[in-house]
């Protein structure tokens, strides 16, 4: 068979190019255009050519279309395979017309335009191509699949941007496409990746030597005991992996976490680093105290979101809290073990779910309390029906136990105590774990309106005194911190409302240490405090109406970025502070990264193609997140099915590592005596005895507080 774009090549011709659709096949060789009824005898090819340069009344989207069949331009051949996959049916031309599949159909010019052509032929051979599309694709995405299960590849991964884009391009290629070998992925492909994301890193960098960035660590241990520490630097364009370290050896020494600290301190550059944020552990601790002492000029910050998460561990152990969660915990398990109760009460509530996943265990319990309430009347109402009295779960020990349970006022009542106390933090939680919207201009600020809506949510200061005892033993390391001070100070959402500020010492006294810190000259110290004056009066562009409506609107270094440009000193250093974030959060998200490469499919790697893995795979995820809406940090997709609140089972953490002795143990020695099993029935006495007779307005409360 010649090639398309030879004229003699038309008395065969593939019925399966697209560009028949927009051409008729006269009897004297020629083709015409439907569009502007021109005729070409250079084949088919030729054809599409004119109507993509030449033809006037072809439209747009057709004419890309074309282009890209002109661009392939090779012919497409399905050859018969052993499994039978049949020849796609070919257009074979005689004097008198042209045959479709072994039939003789005439085809002939219309005047009323390019459609009614079409009418006689579309319909057949679109029919027998989408048959043979369909069988084709059938084949392809079975192949697909057979490589997930061979490989043993998370069928998430189908997911994946880069996993869809690779077969986009794959189908661009077309035919004979040959794919890389082993030694060229792990070799020179593995290698372009590495410097694909070194240079989105150096873009990184520039922001890096302007405005400043955080180094983040964060330490964790995987299934195999092997203790890593993940190293970032965040910025305000998002986080940037560096490595990982394997700390197995070293974690217990603060000399060696100092030195830890300082390596990549000098890696980054120490002009450039604001802060090093670590948990706040007391190995941590010390050596982000000792690090301060070697560099001066910068800030060891413990990690906010790890300060809250204790905080609310804590709460979760108080005697009252911590039964509310194990009756809910029992509730909840109950139904969603029970594939009959639970399509039931799906029933009752309209297919609104019992629990709500948190980037934590902790905020999963309050998120998952907080829905359990707000579905109370559907399952009060369901424990009534018919439908539940005529169910064999009704004659159950268990299932009488939660019917009790839904119907008792002081499980309830204990249910909004835990959601008073626990919602103002898990929403500041929220704030601190924002990745694209740094939290150092709110931090400050958020901590106090929180101690302040749990105070305002009682009666008697009392009701709420372990709480506050709870959240200023866990705050400390943070209160007042010069960063945390200087971020509230120039985020013009509360310094432009709050006219006394000037007037509280604490905020003036970390913001003079903010900037003796991190601006070694004293020129430019005198500079940043001889421009402050101009902000303390709130002159120039900081007056301007544009600037005044969008003080609450645009994130505060945004803010400052576009009206600070006439205190060029100020501005600078005021986006830096405000820039930063409070949380290695982003570590945590990650921990599994390091652990699925070095596996034991990959443990034969070798040190740096590891390295480079992980390195590749860290950034990519950063990027691709921050490249989207943005991240919530609460709410994730999908249920993890293997989360307490479903199996019904309360987790037992051990007090101590290669102990027998659970925080379960503990707790039943310290508290009451007489514990109560699940197994028997509840009376209402008993219940009343474990929650206490907590009396509050319930219904008004949630109408007011929004959790």
């Amino acid at each position: 068979m010649a090639s398309e774009g030879d004229s003699s090549s038309t008395t065969s011709i593939e019925s399966d190019d697209p560009g028949w659709l927009y051409n008729n096949l006269e009897e004297d060789d020629g083709i015409t255009c439907l569009f502007c009824y021109k005729v070409t005898r250079k084949g088919i090819h030729g054809a599409k050519l004119h109507q993509i340069k030449a033809c006037s009344f072809c439209p747009e989207d057709v004419k890309d279309k074309l282009n890209v069949l002109v661009k392939k331009h090779k012919s497409k051949k399905i050859v018969v395979a052993e499994d039978g996959v049949a020849k796609i049916p070919k257009i074979e031309k005689k004097r008198s017309g042209v045959y479709i599949g072994g039939q003789e159909k005439r085809l002939k010019s219309n005047a009323n335009g390019p459609h009614s052509n079409l009418e006689a032929t579309s319909l057949k051979q679109t029919n027998m191509n989408d048959a043979c599309e369909n069988e084709l694709r059938a084949r392809t995405v079975q192949a697909i699949a057979r490589f997930f299960c061979e490989a043993g590849v998370a069928f998430n991964v189908a997911r994946l941007d880069c996993f869809n884009e690779m077969i986009e391009l794959i189908g661009n290629y077309g035919p004979n496409l040959k794919p890389p070998s082993y030694h060229e992925l792990r070799g020179p492909l593995l290698k372009n990746e590495v410097d694909n994301v070194k240079k989105w890193i150096k873009v990184h960098e520039d922001e890096w030597s302007k405005y400043g960035c955080s180094i983040m660590l964060d330490g964790w241990a995987d299934r195999e005991q092997r203790t890593s520490i993940n190293i970032l630097v965040n910025s305000f364009m998002g986080t940037v992996f560096m490595e990982s370290v394997d700390a197995s050896s070293y974690t217990e020494s603060v000399s060696e976490m100092c030195r830890l600290l300082d390596r990549f301190v000098e890696r980054i550059g120490e002009a450039n680093v604001v802060q090093v944020i670590t948990d706040s552990g007391s190995n941590s601790v010390l050596a982000g105290k000792m690090l301060m002492e070697t560099r001066p000029n910068l800030f060891w910050t413990p990690c906010a979101t790890h300060c809250i998460d204790l905080m609310l561990e804590d709460i979760g152990n108080l005697a009252k809290v911590k039964k509310t969660i194990k009756r809910g915990i029992f509730l909840v398990g109950y139904i969603y073990n029970r594939c009959g109760v639970l399509n039931m009460m799906r029933e009752f509530t309209n297919n609104k779910e019992l629990t709500r996943n948190g980037i934590t265990r902790f905020v999963t319990t309050y998120l998952s309390l907080q829905s359990l309430y707000k579905q109370k009347g559907s399952l009060e109402r369901m424990f009534i029906s018919e439908k539940w009295r005529l169910s064999v779960w009704a004659k159950e020990a268990k299932g009488k136990t939660a019917k009790k349970l839904v119907y008792t006022l002081p499980f309830w009542n204990n249910v909004v105590w835990t959601l008073k106390v626990t919602g103002p933090l898990v929403r500041a939680l929220r704030l601190v774990k924002n990745e694209k919207k740094p939290a150092m201009g709110y931090i400050y600020k958020a901590m106090d309106t929180a101690k302040e809506a749990i105070r305002s949510a009682f009666d008697k200061e009392n009701d709420c005194k372990v709480v506050y005892d709870i959240i200023d033993k866990r705050w400390d390391c943070q209160r007042h911190h010069p960063l945390h001070v200087a971020g509230y100070y120039f985020n013009p959402e509360f310094y432009c409302t709050n006219p006394d500020i000037e007037k509280d010492s604490a905020v003036m006294k970390g913001l003079t240490a903010c900037v003796q810190k991190l601006v070694p000259s004293n020129a430019e110290q005198d500079l940043i405090m001889t421009e402050l004056i101009k902000w303390v009066n709130q002159a120039g562009h900081f007056g301007n109406d544009l600037a005044i409506r969008a003080r609450d609107k645009i994130a505060p270094a945004d803010w400052w970025k576009l009206y600070g440009k006439e205190t060029p000193n100020l501005q600078k250093f005021a986006v830096k502070v405000l820039s930063l974030a409070c949380s290695s959060s982003c570590c945590e998200r990650n921990w599994g990264s390091f652990e699925h490469i070095n596996s034991k499919k990959m443990n034969q790697l070798e040190h740096k193609k590891l390295q480079n893995l992980v390195f590749v795979k860290y950034n990519r995820t950063f990027k691709n997140r921050y490249d989207k809406d943005v991240y919530d940090s609460i709410y994730l997709k999908g249920a993890d099915y293997s989360n307490e609140w479903l199996t019904g089972k309360m987790e037992e953490n051990r007090v101590l590592e290669n102990e027998d002795l659970t925080r379960v143990d503990v707790a039943n020695a310290i508290l009451e005596d007489e514990q109560v099993s699940y197994e028997s029935d509840i009376d209402d006495e008993t219940l009343v005895d474990w929650f206490g007779d907590f009396d509050d307005d319930v219904e008004d409360y949630i109408d007011e507080v929004d959790f």
